[in-house]
């Protein structure tokens, strides 16, 4: 099978069951339409043409191209975001908030007297949008890209087996509460994170004031990136920097260390407000499919190919084939 529709389903029905307080059938026309905007616009945005755009928007803002595809896909998002926003103010109960949605507008109606608060209609939609690029496309493509990682390194696939077997067996769900006691797998997700570099530059943020910096002024309101690449390749954090190798995060005894460089989520208080749901399903994810399942690839290990479809705001993951095998009689 190709993983791409599996992953995008499953984590963004996370996050339907977070913000609309219910979750899709997975031929639902609606949540299919949803699945593929976000898919296309996240790799519009990662594309060479995009990254032309940036350097030349006050030309090329008036002819065609993926801008003007990205602002068509993020219109139609929007628009089922803000149907989905009249639906819950409709049937809106003050007293028994059901979702994300529900809860914002509850707290609309109480600042409502308040000219200067952040809680309005345009920042519920541009907050719900943010959730569901940051809580679906990112962590379906961090397992795509996790995947394929253990096809092309099936000794670290094997390793995550046995420790599975060990601490959880297979007559129980995978819980939070095991990954204290699996510094292995725990060690691999965070290389996943690490090697599969999603967001190289991490995403934009705005300078609230003039800030002096290293003898520099940076002006209020200018754009700033966490350029992440470089901490996460750093040759003086990891040893083998541009190598997949799970021994990055794990001490002489086998324990998990933690690193200053590993920032796959950014750092400081604007950091992902995600981080920690995706770290959850990162490890139940993982656990629970490797648990039941072996993965094999039509191809031999050394002829996958890890190079990443498009690289820009992100790193897409390639096109790949997976065949899970049921791991019956453990």
């Amino acid at each position: 099978v190709d993983t791409l529709f599996l992953f995008q389903s499953v984590t963004a029905n996370i996050i339907c069951s977070i913000v609309f307080g219910k979750r899709f059938d997975y031929k639902d026309r609606k949540f299919l339409r949803l699945l593929d905007l976000i898919y296309r616009t996240f790799s519009l945005l990662s594309s060479f043409s995009t990254q032309v755009f940036e350097l030349y928007s006050s030309i090329l803002k008036h002819f065609p191209g993926t801008h003007r595809e990205i602002c068509k896909n993020l219109q139609e998002i929007n628009t089922f975001l803000g149907h989905s926003v009249e639906e819950h103010r409709e049937t809106l109960d003050p007293s028994a908030p059901r979702d994300f949605i529900d809860s914002y507008l509850l707290r609309m109606e109480k600042d409502k007297s308040d000219p200067h608060t952040e809680f309005h209609h345009k920042n519920l939609i541009m907050t719900l949008l943010t959730l569901f690029f940051a809580g679906t496309e990112t962590t379906s493509t961090t397992l795509r890209y996790g995947f394929l990682f253990l096809l092309k390194y099936p000794h670290v696939a094997e390793r995550v087996h046995k420790e599975i077997e060990q601490v959880i067996g297979s007559h129980r769900q995978p819980a939070l509460d095991d990954r204290t006691k699996m510094p292995y797998t725990e060690a691999v997700i965070c290389e996943i994170q690490r090697f599969a570099d999603l967001i190289p530059i991490g995403v934009p943020h705005k300078v609230t004031k003039d800030t002096h910096f290293r003898g520099f002024i940076i002006p209020k309101n200018t754009e700033i990136y966490t350029v992440l690449t470089t901490a996460l390749h750093d040759p003086c954090c990891f040893e083998k920097p541009d190598t997949f190798n799970p021994d990055h995060f794990l001490d002489a005894k086998g324990a998990l260390k933690k690193s200053e460089a590993f920032m796959p989520f950014s750092m400081g208080k604007r950091n992902c407000l995600g981080e920690s749901i995706a770290r959850a399903e990162l490890f139940l994810f993982l656990t629970t499919i490797l648990q039941n399942f072996s993965i094999s690839s039509p191809k031999a290990p050394e002829d996958i190919d890890l190079t990443p479809q498009e690289v820009g705001l992100g790193r897409v993951a390639p096109t790949y084939q997976i065949c899970f095998l049921p791991r019956s009689g453990e």
